[in-house]
């Protein structure tokens, strides 16, 4: 079976089966402006902060900037992404001088070319922490200060 170009009113159709099978999707006809998109539907609270890290698959070695983190993982601002599903080690200072080590798993990559790394949005990998191997404790009363509005 050939498909041809799909008209306004069949994207739409589309949409509104997709959205009723509850698969959210980031809709462009007008009659669906409201619905929600994709990253606005995650539960967890991501704050903005750029924080210098290390990383890397056996031991943490390459550098990078954090552009958001979570108590659940962070977004890695790098040219340098790993495959989905890896198993990565993850170190970092806090502002405060302390340290903290974590195992995560590389959830998503987006691979850019170096000329156009610092053009395009979300070049780089989001990651799920796994376990941390020190300063946990830390970290969540570090979070919940930033997080927690003045």
């Amino acid at each position: 079976m050939v498909f041809g170009a799909l008209s306004a009113s069949n994207i739409e159709i589309v949409e509104y089966f997709w959205q009723y099978a509850g698969v959210p999707v980031a809709c462009s006809s007008k009659r669906h402006k409201g619905a929600e998109r994709v990253a606005d539907k995650r539960d967890i609270q991501r704050v903005n902060k750029r924080l210098i890290i290390r990383f890397g698959v056996n031991e943490a070695e390459r550098v990078a900037f954090t552009e958001n983190i979570s108590m659940a993982g962070m977004f890695i601002k790098t040219p340098n992404v790993i495959s989905p599903n890896t198993r990565i080690a993850i170190e970092f200072l806090l502002p405060d001088g302390y340290k903290i080590e974590l195992e995560a798993r590389v959830m998503w990559a987006k691979k850019v070319p170096a000329n156009l790394f610092h053009l395009v949005k979300k070049s780089g990998m989001g990651v799920r922490f796994l376990r941390f191997h020190s300063g946990e404790d830390v970290f969540t009363e570090y979070f919940e200060k930033i997080a927690t509005p003045l």
